[in-house]
């Protein structure tokens, strides 16, 4: 074969990757959003006119037929990165439900979102590969972009997290703050904790919930001291789990528990005040580096810069003369 003709043979093996791998993502998206047969859909019209049906049914149906898709593929896919042991499971359930994933196949479908992502990341790395060369540097990028997609959903999740407990450390006090004017009125810890999941579903939401679901294992019997003790676990959040401390506590050696949360009311917005104050002090640390790159030297220009032009069209001539 020519030189000419294996060139432009090679020209076009990215190409081809790119065409196969856009036709594969076409087939996948066609099959989730494939939805009955056309003989189907028109029943449906006849049996709901359109004037009946609402404007989320379609939302709707094409989430329950995401949601189905996933729960097919998931299992197959998650299959390679079953944990092997039961602590190693523990762990990753006590991550998803700190970011609020909390369902039985939450797992299944983290482990198989990882592992689509590790193909698709292979799929792409290939094909830059095949693009520029089987060299070490282009070796190296295509197992980034693999390790990158693998642990994408790991990054999520994390970030997820995180935002989750800072919400909830946020709006813990006022939460507090509320059972605390609920106990002292005559409530119980159940009661209290159920008028907060109501009251705060719009100003706190994951506070209403988490108190909500709390509420919810209460009213199935759970033991108190296991539901408190798991809604400290659950969030992740360190004030969380020392109101659950207290709460134990309080609960076993029957002090005032409207005292004991006031006071751990209390230590929460002490905190919180010395976290605000932290970060203020550390705003003229971080004041530094904009104010050298980005402002000194503009105010530089314009304190020196007229002077170093006076001075260079009073010297230079001097220098020439000499």
């Amino acid at each position: 074969m020519p030189l000419a003709d294996l060139i432009n043979l090679q020209q076009l093996i990215p190409f081809a990757a790119f065409v196969a791998i856009a036709a594969l993502a076409w087939w996948a998206l066609d099959m989730v959003a494939t939805g009955k047969p056309r003989t189907l859909e028109r029943l449906d019209a006849l049996r709901h006119p359109p004037g009946r049906r609402g404007q989320e049914e379609p939302v709707l149906a094409r989430r329950e037929r995401m949601a189905k898709v996933l729960e097919t593929a998931a299992p197959k896919l998650a299959k390679p990165l079953q944990p092997q042991s039961e602590m190693e499971m523990s762990k990753l359930k006590l991550r998803l439900a700190n970011a609020g994933f909390r369902t039985e196949g939450a797992t299944t479908v983290f482990l198989g979102l990882k592992f689509a992502g590790l193909l698709f990341g292979l799929a792409i790395g290939g094909s830059t590969l095949l693009g520029t060369g089987m060299s070490k540097s282009s070796m190296l990028g295509a197992a980034l972009i693999a390790g990158f997609f693998f642990y994408l959903p790991t990054l999520a999740v994390s970030i997820l997290a995180r935002s989750r407990q800072q919400r909830m450390f946020l709006g813990l006090p006022d939460a507090l703050d509320l059972m605390v004017v609920c106990v002292e009125a005559g409530l119980g810890l159940d009661q209290a904790m159920r008028k907060v999941s109501e009251e705060m579903k719009k100003t706190h939401p994951i506070v209403a919930e988490e108190f909500g679901l709390a509420n919810l294992q209460l009213q199935m019997g759970r033991p108190r001291n296991e539901v408190l003790h798991e809604l400290g676990v659950r969030t992740g959040v360190a004030d969380v789990r020392a109101l659950a401390g207290v709460l134990i506590q309080a609960d076993r050696f029957g002090s005032s528990i409207a005292h004991a949360l006031r006071v751990q009311s209390d230590s929460m917005r002490t905190r919180r005040r010395q976290l605000a104050e932290e970060k203020a002090a550390k705003t003229a640390v971080k004041l530094i580096f904009p104010l050298v790159i980005f402002i000194f030297p503009g105010i530089f220009v314009v304190l020196v810069g007229p002077a170093a032009i006076t001075m260079m069209n009073q010297m230079f001539p001097l220098l020439e003369g000499k």
